[in-house]
C-alpha cells in the first residue's frame, strides 16, 4: 500500500491541531479523559433495545473542533461515521428496495443490533448499535495520522492521489475512533450543548460509524472544516462527483436527517467498496438506510 504514511505540511498542521484539541478535551473531561483519548460484534439474541441504546452512539468526529464551542463548530462535530461486504441479500434486491424507499417516506426502523461489523454493508446508526459495544477492527493501519481499515485506507489513498492530479487537496480530519474515544467525545458535547442538541451532532458511544474503521471526515486547505460550507470547497465538490468511483459514499446527505438521524455532513464519507458504491448510485437511494432497506433511524430508541 503506497503513501499511507505520507503526510503533507498542511496535513501535519491539521493533525497537530487535533492533538491539541485532544489535550483540551481531556482537561475538560477531567480525570481519565486524557488516557481514554490516547486510546460490530455478536451479543446474542437476548440483547434488549434498552441495553443497546445505553451503549450510546459513536458516529462522529471525536477529535474535530473540540476547542470551539460555537454552534457551527458543534454542528460540524457530528460527523462520524464505518465496514466490509456482508452476507446480506443480493445487490439487486437491495437496489430495488432502496429505489422504492426513496420514492416514499421511509418507515421507522425497529431497534436491533449490528451482528456483522466486518461487512462492507454494515449499517450502524441510532437504531443499530454494535452488539459488542467496544468492538474493534482487526485490520487497522496507520493513515495520515489516524487509523483506518486496510482496504478502506488503500482505496482512500488512491482517491487522494487522483484528487491531487486534478489539482484538489483532500485532507483527513478524522477516521477510526474507538468506543472509548467516542464516549468521551459524546459526553463533552452533552456538557457543552445538552443531550438533545448533542444527539443531533454527535453519535453516542457504540452507535458510531467511525468505530467501524470505514469512515473518514475530510478537510480542505480552503477551510470550512466540519462545516456545511465544506460542500462549496474544491475538495467537497470533487468528492461529491468522484468518491463513488473509489468506493466511498456521502453518508449524511442534505435534507435527510429524518432518515439518518444526523444533520448534513458534506465532509463525512463511508467506504462500502466500489461495487456497492456503484449499486448505491444506480439505485437512486438517497441514504444508506434506504439502500440497505432497514428503515429510518431519526432518533435513539431510548432517551438515555
Amino acid at each position: 500500500m503506497k503513501s499511507l504514511h505520507r503526510t503533507s505540511t498542511t496535513q501535519e498542521s491539521l493533525n497537530s491541531s487535533a492533538v491539541n484539541r485532544r489535550t483540551l478535551l481531556g482537561a475538560a473531561l477531567g480525570v481519565g479523559g486524557t488516557a481514554l483519548l490516547a486510546a460490530c460484534g455478536s451479543q446474542g439474541q437476548g440483547a434488549s433495545s434498552s441495553s443497546s441504546a445505553a451503549s450510546v452512539s459513536a458516529s462522529e468526529s471525536a477529535t474535530a473542533s473540540v476547542a470551539s464551542s460555537s454552534a457551527s463548530s458543534a454542528a460540524a462535530a457530528s460527523s462520524a461515521a464505518p465496514s466490509p461486504i456482508a452476507s446480506a441479500t443480493g445487490a439487486s434486491a437491495s437496489a430495488s428496495a432502496s429505489a422504492s424507499a426513496s420514492s416514499s417516506p421511509l418507515a421507522l426502523a425497529q431497534p436491533s443490533v449490528e451482528s456483522q461489523p466486518d461487512s462492507l454493508r454494515c449499517l450502524v446508526n441510532k437504531m443499530r448499535p454494535f452488539a459488542q459495544q467496544d468492538w474493534e477492527p482487526s485490520d487497522l493501519v496507520e493513515f495520515y495520522g489516524h487509523q483506518l481499515r486496510a482496504e478502506a485506507a488503500k482505496a482512500a489513498d488512491t482517491m487522494i492521489d487522483a484528487a491531487a492530479t486534478d489539482g484538489v487537496t483532500l485532507l483527513v480530519s478524522s477516521a477510526y475512533r474507538s468506543y472509548a474515544v467516542q464516549q468521551q467525545t459524546y459526553q463533552y458535547w452533552v456538557s457543552v450543548n445538552g443531550q438533545q442538541v448533542a444527539d443531533q451532532l454527535s453519535a453516542r458511544p457504540g452507535y458510531s460509524e467511525h468505530q467501524t474503521g470505514l469512515a473518514i471526515d475530510f478537510a480542505s486547505p480552503e477551510g470550512c472544516r466540519l462545516e456545511e460550507c465544506y460542500r462549496d470547497t474544491l475538495a467537497g465538490q470533487w468528492l461529491v462527483k468522484n468518491a463513488p468511483r473509489y468506493g466511498y459514499i456521502l453518508r449524511f446527505p442534505d435534507g435527510r436527517q429524518s432518515v439518518t438521524g444526523y444533520r448534513f455532513e458534506p465532509w463525512h464519507y463511508r467506504y462500502v467498496g466500489v461495487q456497492i458504491a456503484q449499486e448505491y448510485v444506480s439505485s437512486g437511494a438517497k441514504t444508506f438506510e434506504e439502500f440497505i432497506g432497514t428503515g429510518a433511524a431519526p432518533d435513539y430508541a431510548s432517551a438515555s
